[in-house]
Parts: C-alpha cells; sequence; structure tokens
C-alpha cells in the first residue's frame, strides 16, 4: 500500500484515492460538495503555468482548485503498473 501524500504533489496525468479530507467549516463543506471526498478516485488533468490552480478529473467532470484547498486533502496514489 502506498502512503498518503498531498492532493498538491500529484502530476499531470497521475491517478489517486482520496484518503482524507482535514478541512473544516465552510471549506471543508464546499470541497466536499464538490464530491472530494474519502474513497471517491480523481486524476490531475493538468496545472496553470504557475502550477497553480490543479484541475482535477473526478466523476466525469473536470473542477479546479487552487493549492491552499488541494493542501487539505490527502490521497493514495494508484500504482502504475
Amino acid at each position: 500500500m502506498t502512503t498518503p501524500v498531498s492532493l498538491r504533489t500529484l502530476q499531470a496525468g497521475q491517478a489517486a484515492t482520496i484518503a482524507t479530507v482535514g478541512a473544516a467549516g465552510e471549506l471543508g463543506r464546499r470541497i466536499r460538495d464538490m464530491g472530494l471526498v474519502p474513497g471517491a478516485q480523481v486524476e490531475v488533468v493538468g496545472r496553470a503555468p504557475l502550477k497553480d490552480p490543479v484541475a482535477l478529473r473526478i466523476k466525469g467532470f473536470t473542477l479546479t482548485l487552487r493549492n491552499n484547498e488541494a493542501d487539505f486533502i490527502t490521497v493514495i496514489p494508484e500504482q502504475k503498473e
């Protein structure tokens, strides 16, 4: 099993499973409302030229998160075979 890492550290094209969402309050609710919940599969689609924000594919749609928001989410990267 792979060690959980911050969502911010994933590279474009890399997929992972969300392990935890550490944000509380309004930010935590907004993140969860976007479908970013433990167990959800995400893939990094790309990043803006200055590496912020990050574009994610989840459940068939694309959304963007700022890096400071992505820091609250830990993921387990998928193993490449």
